[in-house]
C-alpha cells in the first residue's frame, strides 16, 4: 500500500512538475532587450516593471461566465482589406488570449461631433481619443463582455499639444480604441497585420494586468513609434505568458499550436518563427 501511494506522490508531483516546467523551457528563447538609446521607450521612461508575485497580489481583471468576451467595436469607412485585417484580429485576440472575441456592427464616422475632430499636421483628419473612450465606448460595453475595444482608420490624438496617438486605454473601464491608420502607412497587408495584431494584444494586455516589459524583447514592451513597435518581437516573454495564463488559466500547448497555425495560415514569418522555436524547447517536456 506504501509502495502504491508514494507512486501515485510521484506521478503528481511529475504532472505538477511539467506544468512549472512550459514557462521555464520557453524562457530560454526569451531575447534580452539591448540597452535603451535616445528616442526609445524605455529611455525617457525609467519604469520598474513588474513581477510575477506583484503581477498575482494587483487587481486585473479575471474572466468569469458572466463576464468572457472580447468585443472589438469598427468605427468608420473601411475598405475590403480593412474589414479583412479587422476579421484576423478578432482571430488572432481570441488565440492570444484564448477568450472568444467577437466584432460589433460598424458605425459610421459621424459619431464623432466637431469638436472632437481636427485636421492633423499631415492635413490627415484626426478624432479625439478620449471622446471615443468616454462618450461612445463606456455606455456600449456588454454586460459579457470583459474588454471593449475600438478601431478606426482615422488618427488619433489625445490632446491638443500632442500630435498623434497609436491607442488610448482605460484599464479602469476595461475600453480602448486604437488607430489603423499609422500602421498601414508605408507596409504592405501582412506587415499592416502585424502591427495591427501588436498593438491590440499589447493594449488589452494591460487591460487583463499586464505592465510594460522590461525583461525581454516583448509584445508588451513599452513603445514611442512605429519603428520601435516594429522592432518588438509579437510573442510574450515568459514571464509575461505567466502572468497571463495565471489569471485566464488557458491549456498553454493549445494555444501555443493555434498561434503557430495563425501565423502559418497568414503568413507571418516572424510570429511562426517565434512559435516553432518555443515548440522545440517543449516538445520533450
Amino acid at each position: 500500500m506504501k509502495k502504491v501511494l508514494l507512486l501515485v506522490a510521484v506521478i503528481l508531483l511529475s504532472c505538477q512538475s511539467e506544468k512549472k516546467d512550459y514557462f521555464d523551457s520557453i524562457a530560454e528563447n526569451d531575447v534580452k532587450l539591448f540597452p535603451p538609446k535616445p528616442g526609445d521607450w524605455l529611455y525617457s521612461h525609467k519604469e520598474k516593471g513588474q513581477t510575477f508575485d506583484q503581477f498575482t497580489k494587483s487587481k486585473h481583471i479575471v474572466p468569469t461566465k458572466e463576464n468572457n468576451i472580447i468585443y472589438l467595436k469598427p468605427i468608420g469607412g473601411f475598405d475590403s482589406l480593412q474589414v479583412k485585417q479587422i476579421e484576423l484580429v478578432r482571430q488572432y485576440l481570441k488565440i492570444f488570449f484564448q477568450l472568444e472575441t467577437k466584432v460589433q456592427e460598424e458605425v459610421s464616422n459621424d459619431i464623432i461631433p466637431k469638436h472632437a475632430r481636427r485636421i492633423g499636421s499631415e492635413g490627415q483628419d484626426q478624432f479625439l481619443a478620449g471622446f471615443i473612450l468616454d462618450s461612445v465606448l463606456k455606455k456600449e460595453r456588454p454586460q459579457n463582455g470583459i474588454v471593449l475595444m475600438a478601431l478606426t482608420e482615422k488618427d488619433l490624438y489625445p490632446k491638443p499639444e500632442w500630435s498623434f496617438v497609436f491607442g488610448l486605454a482605460s484599464y479602469r473601464d476595461k475600453i480602448a480604441v486604437s488607430s489603423i491608420y499609422r500602421m498601414q502607412k508605408e507596409a504592405d497587408f501582412n506587415l499592416g497585420l502585424e502591427r495591427l495584431l501588436k498593438i491590440c494584444s499589447h493594449e488589452i494586455g494591460h487591460m487583463f494586468g499586464l505592465y510594460h516589459c522590461i525583461e525581454a524583447n516583448c509584445v508588451m514592451n513599452g513603445t514611442n513609434s512605429m519603428s520601435e513597435t516594429d522592432s518588438h518581437s509579437i510573442r510574450l516573454c515568459s514571464l509575461c505568458q505567466r502572468k497571463l495564463n495565471s489569471g485566464i488559466k488557458y491549456d498553454n500547448l493549445k494555444r501555443l499550436k493555434e498561434l503557430e497555425k495563425y501565423f502559418k495560415e497568414n503568413n507571418l514569418t516572424n510570429g511562426l518563427t517565434l512559435m516553432e522555436k518555443d515548440f522545440e524547447k517543449i516538445k520533450n517536456k
